[in-house]
């Protein structure tokens, strides 16, 4: 028998899809390959047509809203019910904080709790939203599909049921990166020396300061490499400690976004990744890492330290001190023996095996 699921994939209409977006593609098309599993992509209305043009692989069924009107119409009048767009669907798979209103078992992936964490990150508009879709998941969900235990934990600690959450982790999924195209990335950004690797948008709560501190202590301790920052800026900017040219430490070099080639390319030819971020979600920076057989120093006691379980280094992230020492330690002696583990420990995160404890969490709702 096969079940039909209706899932959202509207995150990947979206001007940045963002992580969440990769996880809809990435989850749609190991979805494909489940046995007894058929997903139905289901989107808002768009000007041009959604039907195949390659951003999912699963059939696509759209609303007869626009986003800015179904969000709003799914929150507070109760319509269109996902079992309307998609016919015939089983179970309904909301895979954001926009759930669409239905009679069928409903599955809700909560990626993390940033707007109760830091709700002035986001406008006024944005936590009313993602308050209101909280109180519809605590009523209206009937299993929660989260990537980390740590996410699991802010789940209950805002009241959702411990007895409904299924701890489902990403997968991980890189782009190749051969000896010479790492060699013309370096060459292009000038990057002469061994470097440590940090990606991720600027925001206070990556903990950059920290970072820079202890990347200070380590070149004073003998660490002889650069510290390249890759990502978006996002706000905090002049407390990152990366605002002006003049005003980055010496032997900092911040390259902004790139794009995904030259992202692996980074990831590629860094000699260690260091992510002390203060929370997160899952973490995928640091999985992307150790993916390509880098060495990673992390956070204690996050959800990086799930991912990394004993293949990489942690450290308090408050502490720059212990953060400078894990950096000696990775990029001296125990690199090699660090780079092996975390290449093996990655292979342990796959979107097939995503995929496939997705389906059971649907057979589950199905069955309940």
């Amino acid at each position: 028998m096969t079940l039909e699921v209706a899932l959202t994939a509207e995150q990947c209409w979206q001007p940045v899809p963002g992580g969440s977006g990769t996880y809809v593609v990435e989850l749609v098309r190991g979805l494909a390959e489940v046995q007894g599993i058929q997903a139905t992509a289901l989107v808002a209305a768009h000007r041009t047509s959604t039907a195949h043009d390659g951003r999912v692989d699963a059939p696509v069924r759209r609303a007869p809203l626009p986003r800015r009107l179904l969000y709003p119409a799914w929150n507070h009048l109760g319509l269109p019910r996902a079992e309307w767009l998609a016919r015939g669907s089983d179970v309904v798979h909301a895979t954001t904080w926009a759930v669409p209103p239905t009679v069928r078992p409903l599955v809700v992936t909560v990626h993390d709790l940033a707007f109760l964490r830091s709700p002035e990150h986001f406008t006024a508009h944005g936590n009313a939203f993602f308050t209101r879709a909280l109180e519809r998941v605590r009523r209206e969900a009937d299993l929660l599909i989260v990537p980390s235990q740590a996410t699991a934990d802010d789940c209950v600690a805002a009241g959702l049921p411990e007895d409904r959450i299924r701890i489902v982790p990403h997968g991980v999924r890189i782009l190749a990166a051969a000896p010479d195209e790492v060699a013309g990335f370096r060459r292009q950004h000038d990057l002469r020396r061994d470097y440590v690797m940090w990606c991720g948008t600027v925001e206070p709560r990556k903990n950059l300061p920290v970072l820079l501190k202890a990347y200070s202590l380590a070149a004073e301790r003998g660490l002889d490499a650069d510290l390249v920052l890759v990502g978006p800026r996002g706000w905090g900017g002049p407390e990152s400690g990366i605002g002006s040219a003049e005003a980055t430490p010496p032997g900092v070099r911040y390259l902004g976004r790139l794009d995904e080639v030259d992202l692996h390319r980074a990831y590629a030819g860094s000699r260690a990744f260091c992510f002390p971020s203060l929370w997160e979600g899952f973490g995928m920076p640091v999985l992307e890492a150790m993916a390509h057989g880098v060495p990673v120093v992390t956070s204690r006691g996050t959800s990086m330290e799930e991912i990394v379980g004993g293949a990489g280094l942690l450290a308090d992230p408050n502490d720059p001190d212990e953060l400078a020492q894990r950096l000696l330690e990775a990029c001296g002696a125990s690199h090699d023996t660090l780079a092996s583990s975390a290449l093996s420990r990655s292979r342990h995160y796959t979107w097939e095996a995503a995929a496939e404890a997705t389906a059971a969490v649907y057979r589950e709702a199905s069955d309940g």
